[in-house]
Formats: structure tokens, C-alpha cells, sequence
């Protein structure tokens, strides 16, 4: 925290709170960008439908594709920011000591946890290419689609990674 905000009672801006070293715009731009991909596909979908009475068969399997990618991506956001799911009961109860740890545990069991997704659907991707496996929707390579679940499972376990280190600097 700056000393200007800590003088004026402020709170601490996201970058401040949450100083990390790969910058957290990263995610927030790329949610921007899927989020507008979504609703550009499925607005041109609908005025497609409308006025032709046909739609893009194509809209489904991508529109699809990208909210698994938007929940992968808001996923590492919310790691990297200390936002994910836990139980706020068992996490505010107790000393400040046990908190830190049960902040630090959460944290290594996302890291743990990303890391055996990215693990296991590496092979999942290979397993599309070996095979030659194409999408139902529009016939292109599957691994287009499913490479992209190990890549950002392993960018969620770096994020959980990181957090786990400033919580153990934080002592």
C-alpha cells in the first residue's frame, strides 16, 4: 500500500493488494475479449436467424468452446486474487496463525489439484491428435478445443503457486 492511501484510510487498489509478478490485466483482457466473442457470435447468430430463418451452425460448438475458456480464465483470476471458492467459516475462525495456514493448504490443493487436471488432459489432447478425433459441429481438429484445457490448468496451478509463496512471505 502506498503511503498516500494508507494516510488517507483508502483501500488498497487490486494491484496493490494483490502484487503479483505476471500482471493480472492478463486475465481481465482476455475476459474482455472472450466475453465480446461471445456476444458478437451470438448476436450475429440471432440476426442471422431472424431475417433468414437459418442459423450458423458453427455458433454452438464455438460459443461453447469459449465459456469454458472464460471459466478458465476467471478461474486463474480468482486464484491469483485470493477470490476462490472456500468456506468462510472455517477460514475466519480461529488465530490469525490458523488462517494463514488454512489460506496456505487452499492454496497448495488448487496448485495440486491444476496440476493433475493439466497432467491428465495433456493426454487428452494427445490422445486427439494421435487419433485424429474432429469436432461434431464443424469437423476441425478436436485438439483446437481441448489443447487449451491443459494450458490454462497450468496457468491456474502457477497462479496457486504464486499465491502460496506471498502467503508464506506474508509471515
Amino acid at each position: 500500500m502506498t503511503e498516500a492511501t494508507a494516510d488517507q484510510g483508502a483501500q488498497p487498489t487490486d494491484e496493490e493488494e494483490h502484487a503479483t509478478t505476471v500482471p493480472l490485466k492478463i486475465e481481465d483482457w482476455l475476459t474482455v475479449i472472450v466475453m465480446a466473442s461471445l456476444a458478437l457470435i451470438t448476436f450475429a447468430n440471432v440476426l442471422v436467424r431472424y431475417f433468414t430463418n437459418r442459423s450458423f451452425a458453427w455458433t454452438e460448438e464455438i460459443s461453447i468452446f469459449l465459456m469454458i475458456v472464460l471459466a478458465l480464465v476467471a478461474g486463474s483470476a480468482a486464484v491469483a486474487r485470493n477470490r476462490h471458492i472456500r468456506i468462510e467459516y472455517f477460514i475466519g475462525k480461529g488465530s490469525r496463525k490458523r488462517q494463514r495456514l488454512l489460506g496456505q493448504l487452499a492454496a497448495a490443493m488448487v496448485f495440486v489439484l491444476f496440476l493433475l487436471i493439466a497432467a491428465l488432459s495433456s493426454r487428452m489432447v494427445w490422445d486427439d491428435i494421435r487419433y485424429g478425433e474432429t469436432s461434431p459441429g464443424i469437423g476441425v481438429p478436436q485438439w483446437w478445443y481441448s489443447l487449451w484445457l491443459p494450458l490454462l490448468s497450468f496457468a491456474i496451478s502457477l497462479r496457486a503457486l504464486g499465491l502460496l509463496i506471498r502467503q508464506g512471505r506474508e509471515q
